[in-house]
């Protein structure tokens, strides 16, 4: 029933936010990319939102009902007997009555599952600026197109819907992403650790103190230059979110002080490499958002660049990844074979994982390969010892922030600290409970 409703209220959603933005007319910005989407997004809407009135949607509202939606209002979750007839109602009285706070930009995520869901969105609402994370080798989906290549270009779609008036803003560090200026109408705006990029990344570090946890590193624009801080997060990812948030901060008229500041302000997405304090007096990088080898190879990356008492990989299915998978999987076996003390897997996928890093040198009785989350979870909380730092990353549909949850030191805070928390998704399983 829920599937046969869902076209019509798409469509439903389309026609309002149609004519939301007739009435409004808030100039919008597009973020897309196979990582790093959210992330950027929340970095830009801090920029912004430090000068400007400012909407960004706190979850990843990227597909044919979340992206109207944000443009309807600033809703987080789409849940409760009412919730739909409070959005219709509240997006008509904002068009017959003219809203005070509506926003004069709002930041949308634009979401690419299948074939041609670009193009829907982009019916939905043109952006005039367009930001581009990262795609990566093997991008989550992949198992829905023909190639890595058909990714890419299904993202390319939105920097070729910009207007020449408009600004692609790209990752110079993706070759893929640098590329699609060649199909750019709009005025590029490179960003990235490569020197020559318009907002350049320089002197980064994963810092794990007693006065400081998380990111630092130097932005420059222009012969200027100012230290950012990304406080109780960790990795790259926010480095490129920070440096696309520039990017759109200075077609706005913002200075790099000014950047700077605002980014103090930035609280990073549940699940996006996030630390929590974990049982024991350990620590937990809580990555459980979602998985892909690139978005993977991340957080195995911080894991390894951190100073810590002891590690562990807890590590689930990487999925959609179709014939990539075995390969995929293996590799990320190796890398954390280098990373991790101690390596667990969840899964009939990331069980490769585990036999390839038992191949490249980890003792097997240092590797656990899991079927059965709650085993997994179980077995996890009987080894963690004081100072241990533990790293908990897989795909959506294995729910591997159910495993934070049983080894975080404040499982009361789990709405604010862990993502999809809310009872719909709690009513939803793993695919290995």
């Amino acid at each position: 029933m829920k599937r046969i409703l869902l076209k019509p209220l798409a469509g439903i959603l389309r026609w309002l936010a149609a004519l939301t933005l007739n009435r409004y007319k808030p100039s919008l910005i597009g973020v897309t990319g196979s990582v790093g989407k959210t992330s950027a997004k929340m970095a830009i809407a801090a920029v912004l939102g430090s000068s400007r009135k400012v909407r960004a949607s706190g979850k990843s509202f990227n597909n044919e009902i979340g992206l109207p939606l944000t443009i309807l209002g600033d809703w987080d979750r789409t849940e409760g007997r009412f919730f739909w007839f409070k959005v219709f109602f509240f997006a008509i009285s904002q068009l017959v009555f003219r809203n005070p706070n509506y926003p004069e930009l709002i930041v949308l995520e634009y979401g690419v599952d299948r074939p041609d869901d670009m193009n829907y969105l982009l019916r939905v609402a043109k952006p005039h600026i367009g930001v581009v994370t990262a795609i990566g080798e093997v991008p989550v989906h992949v198992e829905f197109f023909a190639g890595p290549e058909k990714v890419a270009e299904e993202k390319t779609k939105l920097v070729a819907a910009l207007p020449a008036t408009g600004f692609a803003i790209l990752n110079a560090d993706d070759e893929v992403v640098s590329d699609m200026k060649e199909q750019a109408r709009a005025h590029p705006v490179t960003y990235g650790f490569e020197s020559g990029t318009d907002v350049c990344i320089t002197n980064f570090e994963n810092r794990f103190e007693k006065d400081f946890r998380g990111a630092v590193f130097k932005l420059s624009y222009a012969g200027n230059i100012v230290p950012v801080k990304i406080r109780g997060a960790f990795g790259k990812t926010y480095a490129y979110a920070a440096a696309a948030a520039a990017s759109v901060g200075l077609i706005y008229g913002l200075n790099l002080v000014r950047i700077s500041e605002a980014l103090l302000e930035f609280n990073p997405p549940p699940g996006r490499l996030r630390l929590i304090s974990g049982e024991k007096e350990s620590f937990i990088i809580d990555d459980t958002y979602n998985s892909s080898p690139t978005a993977t190879h991340e957080a195995l990356d911080v894991l390894r660049s951190l100073k810590a008492k002891r590690k562990i990989a807890v590590l689930g299915d990487m999925l959609e990844l179709g014939k990539y998978t075995l390969l995929a999987h293996e590799g990320i076996g190796k890398l954390a074979a280098k990373s991790a003390d101690i390596i667990m897997t969840l899964g009939m996928k990331a069980k490769f994982i585990a036999e390839r890093a038992v191949k490249s040198g980890v003792p097997r009785r240092k590797v656990f390969a899991f079927t059965n989350l709650e085993e997994c979870a179980r077995a996890l909380e009987g080894m963690i010892q004081k100072g241990d730092l533990i790293l908990v990353k897989g795909s959506q549909g294995v729910r591997m922030e159910k495993i934070v949850l049983e080894v975080m030191a404040e499982p009361q805070r789990a709405r604010e600290l862990l993502v999809r928390q809310s009872p719909v998704w709690w009513r939803r399983k793993s695919l290995y409970e």
